[in-house]
């Protein structure tokens, strides 16, 4: 893990980010967590407005990431700031790497939400392709190879063993992420939704029975992953969605990203699946398979599960941002991608039905 006061830089600029009052924020470390930040913080927001807000903080000397749930429209159950503060906290001394977390808060009087904060990591977050290109053919290969060991190393985390068995429950866990991502999209509806109703009641009906539980991230892919020049992977962030559960929604989930790209000419999410070298989604599969000893031989009900959760996803940042309440660019053309995601799910459905 890299350390915050070597790879440190100031923050910018010094007005409040959207969504963090620095002064409010000061006094709660000085009491919450003593001499990690010393004198008046800037702040400025790295990511915001898709999921959770991630701001850098610093004093001039250290940064530090701070993470919030989104301004304004909060889906009930989403954006869990002390679930993800735990799970990252129980994973420090495993195979898995991922930030120094130093200190959370759950009220939300503070800066107006939940937070927590944690260890600032060098790396680049890859998510566009012309960004990761320039690595060249054997580098981008290397670090999305080593993107799908990271996540065969997590869900070869025994949960019991790092404080997390009862961090989720895992039976009829399918069934749950059905009915949960359905209320989810009931909250965000604010247009037509052609098929995503037949995709749903599919998948309701199709249910398999799930392999052994792991630890799951939720919302995998290589952007949530911070990458070194020595195209190491040197932490996995935005653990919002972590629960125990099947660990194949991960891997169905990580295929339907890369497979989103070339359905349609916009980037929804992100496009570095189009980059010459980027491991494919059968090679993702052998190796994943191979590495971890999961059949893989059934996946469509977990494709087609993935993509209705990334349809729903989507459809909750375009409602947002159509109330005005995202931060940042990039989300004009973001419910464009409902369309094809719900094609998807329908074709991998109805080819497991078949």
């Amino acid at each position: 893990m890299t350390d915050p006061h070597v790879h440190s830089r100031p923050a910018t600029p010094d007005t409040d980010p959207p969504g963090l009052p620095l002064e409010r924020l000061a006094t709660w470390l000085g009491s919450a967590a003593p001499g990690l930040l010393d004198g008046p913080l800037s702040g400025r927001v790295v990511a915001g407005g898709k999921s959770n807000l991630t701001y850098e903080v610093g004093d001039g000397t250290r940064t530090v990431i701070v993470r919030r749930p989104p301004l304004g429209h909060v889906l009930a159950t989403a954006h869990d700031m002390s679930r993800e503060h735990r799970v990252i906290t129980a994973l420090r001394d495993t195979d898995v790497p991922v930030p120094t977390t130093y200190a959370v808060c759950p009220d939300p009087d503070v800066i107006g939400a939940p937070f927590y904060v944690m260890e600032h990591v060098a790396g680049t977050p890859y998510r566009f392709a012309a960004q990761l290109a320039a690595l060249g053919h054997e580098r981008v290969r290397a670090v999305s190879e080593r993107m799908v060991d990271t996540l065969v190393a997590l869900h070869a985390v025994d949960p019991v063993s790092v404080g997390l068995g009862d961090f989720g429950r895992p039976d009829g866990f399918l069934e749950r992420q059905v009915r949960r991502w359905k209320q989810q999209l009931d909250a965000s509806r604010s247009r037509e939704l052609p098929g995503i109703d037949d995709l749903h009641r599919r998948l309701a009906e199709a249910v398999p029975a799930q392999g052994d539980p792991a630890i799951v991230h939720g919302d995998f892919r290589l952007d949530n992953l911070l990458v070194t020049d020595a195209d190491d992977v040197s932490a996995v962030l935005d653990w919002e969605m972590a629960t125990i559960g099947d660990p194949l929604t991960d891997v169905a989930l990580l295929e339907a990203y890369q497979t989103l790209p070339l359905m349609m000419d916009s980037v929804a999410v992100s496009d570095v699946s189009r980059t010459p070298g980027f491991i494919t989604a059968p090679e993702l599969r052998r190796r994943y398979a191979a590495a971890s000893g999961r059949d893989l031989t059934h996946l469509s009900f977990h494709l087609g599960l993935a993509y209705f959760k990334l349809a729903v996803i989507l459809e909750g940042i375009h409602y947002r941002y159509t109330q005005g309440q995202t931060v940042g660019s990039g989300f004009a053309r973001i419910g464009e991608a409902t369309g094809p995601l719900v094609a998807a799910g329908l074709r991998a459905v109805q080819a497991e039905e078949g």
